[in-house]
């Protein structure tokens, strides 16, 4: 209302000169330049009132109606991937006992889908930069959903391990739901809102535990994989309702587009729309792998890079070993001669139901790791939050070196699995905060194929190399949590309380009109003196 006041104001004030008023300025050309400089920075001022930026909008949005709905259907996306995920703790020992698999075969059911992860997500974090993240992300997830139906009518371990390295394929897209969901959010709700979502991470973990205690004893491993493949399923059929990131639509050149979505969501949330026109920024060159290694972000990428290896190393290795010891007992062998070593004594062995409800109270310490995090991130920090979580895993996985019974097994597996996912979770609220809209999906596709790798080589550590020595096992898995712990410390960027950084151009631009504006003031108050 004010800047329409004041165009009126201007206005008036022009069509109110006669020609007499016209004269007076052409005899006196200092009056004539001070009246126009005045009617400038008017104007200026104007245009200042009638632009907005997306942060603009959703901070004035807050968090509402559509941003639950988005939640909803983005944690889908995050139960499919936890549920394919969990499925290999439960997998591996079942074919190892029904086609009669050696070790290292079971190991590469495993780690074939982190193969295809690793491949993948690279790729999806490219197509989400230079198509959209409603276009990555729902192809990652049909994708998915085929081939994790068909890998269930495997004849043979050939095809099954071929088929589940195409699901991992798939799955390598799922992190962009984060990316997308992010750019959604208004500043002060980003980080527990990204907590939040991984709590749906946690619910698709354990509703594989108990839809493997359900199917596993009566139907068997292809309905398990299957039935798994239903929250996917529901995805693909409400992602038409997905809207595009009106940050991606404003650095595409979009602006009618990112408009629309930000009309929807004032709608949705019962706010009104910020008066004046979109700033836009049209930027054709998004998605450079090279950017990630610019003077400001080389270090964070490494660093960043390394966490999440040693979070996907450790989580996953957690996840492997619970069912491994598990199917040891509590019977501690120990071998021959001097050593005296802990050995886990592993032949053919089906899981049970004892070994399924362990599993499930060990999976529910996704809950407690979430709660952690919850209160750490927005107190103590992104980065110390992940150095706690990556101190206090390798401060459980101590007592693992004694021979403990069953009970304590549990407890310190509980334990430490919580630090380890709450951990986890951080760094998908840090990742997609440190890095611009240009490159974020890029950033987090990148971070999420480092993370594969370490998936990758999990399964030989924790299924293979225990076979071998405990000790030499749980060594590694400390002390690689150690040192992601330092890594996470010395990141340069701490993100709390920072907004959602867009391209540099931009703020460049951004920074470029400020300027001008403040230019054109200070030369509209000379002429005034």
């Amino acid at each position: 209302m004010r800047a329409y006041l004041r165009n009126r104001t201007v206005a008036m004030e022009i069509s109110a000169f006669d020609l007499m008023d016209w004269e007076i300025l052409h005899r006196s050309p200092r009056l004539a330049v001070n009246l126009l400089a005045s009617l400038a920075n008017a104007l200026l001022g104007c245009s200042r009132l009638e632009t907005f930026t997306v942060d603009n909008a959703l901070e004035a949005f807050g968090f509402g109606v559509f941003q639950w709905k988005i939640s909803l259907l983005t944690g889908l996306a995050w139960i499919g991937d936890a549920m394919e995920m969990m499925i290999l703790s439960v997998l591996g020992p079942q074919l190892h006992c029904e086609w009669s698999l050696p070790g290292y075969q079971v190991a590469l059911i495993t780690s074939v889908v982190f193969i295809g992860m690793g491949f993948s997500s690279v790729a999806w974090g490219n197509v989400a930069d230079k198509y959209g993240r409603r276009v990555g992300l729902t192809v990652c997830m049909c994708w998915t959903l085929y081939y994790g139906l068909l890998s269930a009518f495997s004849p043979i371990y050939g095809w099954l391990l071929f088929l589940r390295g195409l699901v991992g394929f798939g799955i390598g897209g799922a992190p962009q739901s984060v990316t997308l969901y992010s750019e959604f959010l208004p500043v002060k709700a980003r980080g527990i809102c990204i907590m939040l979502i991984a709590a749906f991470w946690a619910i698709g973990a354990v509703f594989e535990v108990l839809l493997a205690l359900w199917v596993m004893p009566t139907l068997g491993w292809r309905w398990l994989l299957g039935l798994s493949a239903i929250p996917i399923g529901i995805f693909v059929s409400f992602c038409y309702w997905l809207p595009e990131s009106p940050r991606f639509d404003v650095l595409s050149g979009r602006r009618d587009k990112a408009m629309a979505t930000l009309t929807r969501i004032a709608r949705d949330n019962g706010k009104e729309m910020p008066r004046g026109t979109l700033i836009e920024y049209k930027q054709s060159e998004r998605g450079q792998f090279k950017d990630l290694f610019s003077h400001q972000y080389w270090k964070t990428t490494l660093l960043l890079w390394f966490i999440w290896f040693a979070n996907a190393f450790c989580y996953y290795g957690i996840v492997l070993l619970t069912t491994e010891l598990f199917q040891a007992g509590d019977s501690c062998g120990t071998t021959q001669g001097a050593k005296n070593e802990p050995r886990c004594r592993l032949e053919c062995k089906y899981l049970t139901s004892a070994d399924y409800k362990d599993l499930l109270w060990t999976t529910l310490a996704e809950f407690p790791g979430l709660l952690i995090s919850l209160f750490a991130v927005d107190y103590l920090g992104r980065k110390k939050s992940m150095a706690i979580c990556f101190f206090m895993f390798s401060l459980c996985i101590l007592p693992l070196f004694a021979c403990i019974g069953r009970i304590a097994l549990t407890i310190f597996i509980f334990i430490s699995r919580a630090f380890i996912s709450g951990g986890y979770q951080v760094v998908f609220v840090y990742t997609p905060e440190v890095f611009p809209t240009e490159i974020r999906a890029l950033g987090m596709g990148t971070s999420s194929a480092v993370a594969r790798i370490g998936a990758l080589i999990t399964p030989f550590v924790a299924q293979v190399m225990l076979r071998t020595s405990v000790y030499l096992t749980l060594s590694v898995y400390c002390g690689c949590s150690l040192l992601a712990a330092i890594a996470s410390l010395i990141l340069p960027i701490e993100t709390l309380g920072r907004g959602l950084q867009e391209s540099e151009h931009y703020q460049e631009a951004l920074g470029q009109t400020t300027n001008v504006t403040s230019q054109s003031n200070g030369t509209t108050q000379s002429m005034d003196q």
